[in-house]
Formats: C-alpha cells, sequence, structure tokens
C-alpha cells in the first residue's frame, strides 16, 4: 500500500518545512549544504517564486527534475494537483517523491519516471547519473563514475508537450535542456521557466535556447526572472 511504501520510506528522514510545504529527506540524500538550503527556507526559494508569480488555478503544468517534489506541490496547490505532471529521472528519489506529494496532500500529481530527451523511440533508455547530493544528478557523461549510472527511460519533450498540453514548463535538469530547443514550441505553452547550467554548456546554448522560444512567438520574463533562473513568456495575441 502507499502508506507502508512511505513508511519504508521515512525510515532515517529529516524533516523540514519550507513555505508552508512539508518535505521528509532521506539522510543518505541529505549533504550539508542542502540541509542548510532546507533549514534557512532558501531551497528553491527563487524557482517557488517565479512558479507562484506566473501560475493561476487551473493551469496545466509540466516540471522536468522533481527534486523533492516541492515545486510540484506548490503548483498543485494553486492549480490542482490534476493539473501538474513531474518527471524525474533519478529512480532513488521517485518513492521520496511520492511521500512529500502524499504528505501535502497531493499525491493526484502525475509523476512519471525518465529523462527528458529530444526525441524517444519506444523502450529506449539512456545512462542517468546519480549520487548523494541529489540536486545534482544528470544525464551520464564519459567521466560518470559506471556504479552511480543507472539505466531510465527516455521521454520525449514533443511526446510530453503533446500529451499534457501544458500552460506552464518549469524545468531543473542540470543542463540537460541544452536538448530541448531545437524546434518551435507549440502555443498552448504561456511560460516557460528554467534554471541555466552555464557551467555544462558555453553561452551559445543559452542563445540557442532563447532564439527558440523568441521564435516561438514568447519573450524574456524579468518579473520571475533572476540570476540563473530564465523565464519566458507568451506575447499577448500570439
Amino acid at each position: 500500500s502507499s502508506s507502508s511504501a512511505a513508511s519504508d520510506v521515512y525510515k532515517r528522514q529529516a524533516e523540514y518545512e519550507v513555505n508552508g510545504v512539508r518535505l521528509m529527506v532521506p539522510e543518505a540524500k541529505l549533504t550539508e549544504r542542502i540541509a542548510d538550503k532546507l533549514s534557512s527556507g532558501a531551497y528553491e526559494a527563487h524557482e517557488a517564486r517565479a512558479a507562484l508569480m506566473r501560475l493561476r488555478p487551473r493551469h496545466r503544468v509540466l516540471e522536468l527534475g522533481s527534486g523533492l517534489g516541492y515545486i510540484a506541490t506548490l503548483c498543485a496547490g494553486v492549480a490542482g494537483a490534476e493539473n501538474v505532471v513531474t518527471v524525474e529521472a533519478n529512480p532513488e528519489m521517485l518513492p521520496v517523491i511520492r511521500a512529500n506529494l502524499e504528505l501535502n496532500g497531493q499525491g493526484g500529481v502525475t509523476l512519471l519516471h525518465g529523462a527528458v530527451t529530444r526525441t524517444a523511440k519506444p523502450g529506449e533508455t539512456i545512462g542517468f547519473a546519480h549520487d548523494k547530493a541529489f540536486w545534482g544528478a544528470h544525464i551520464a557523461t564519459e567521466s560518470s563514475k559506471p556504479g552511480n549510472v543507472a539505466e531510465v527511460p527516455c521521454l520525449g519533450i514533443d511526446a510530453l508537450l503533446r500529451e499534457y498540453r501544458p500552460h506552464l514548463v518549469i524545468m531543473d535538469i542540470e543542463g540537460a535542456e541544452e536538448h530541448l530547443f531545437d524546434a518551435p514550441w507549440p502555443d498552448h505553452v504561456r511560460v516557460v521557466m528554467m534554471e541555466l547550467h552555464p557551467g555544462r554548456y558555453p553561452d551559445t546554448v543559452i542563445k540557442r535556447i532563447v532564439d527558440c522560444l523568441s521564435a516561438s512567438g514568447m519573450t524574456y520574463d524579468p518579473g520571475p526572472s533572476r540570476g540563473r533562473i530564465l523565464t519566458m513568456r507568451r506575447l499577448r495575441g500570439t
């Protein structure tokens, strides 16, 4: 049952409250830096602020990179759990995310397992590197330690946008955003907000992301944008 699964996940857990959201984190997944962010309320603060600025009731949300389920929980509180889809590649985090959603009364959020890529064939997988600091997990590279790499399903961005028709797309996927902006985005997407990872790619990639969304009828949105959080919104009338 989901309750027994949740109780298993909660063995040796630390509990935090951020922005009214209760979060249980396995001690095995806590680093000092993550614990400091959670304790101070600074955990994903810019992302939370950005999402709450632009999200409205009944908006459909697609989140890429669930983390602890914090942003998905906040979004579900505004838009309704039935309107939120969150995607996580790290298999070790799935029970943590599900338990945190249920803990906050948002068990109706759709949680998908996979790494988001440009396109994906049925049954296609990709190596995903993860270690203790869950927020640094990313698609594996040649330098990834083999013992920390899991094969996970590929989920194509085009298929996700087609199936769930989100109004708002939020992403924090540790550099994999580099591969998602080679073709125009559909008109039903009104807002895209993402954490950029300039340490993982050159500035030309950031230009390509902005150019792609501009060509899709979107413009820079200064209100929710801050630091590495880039927000683009659809121009009114397009």
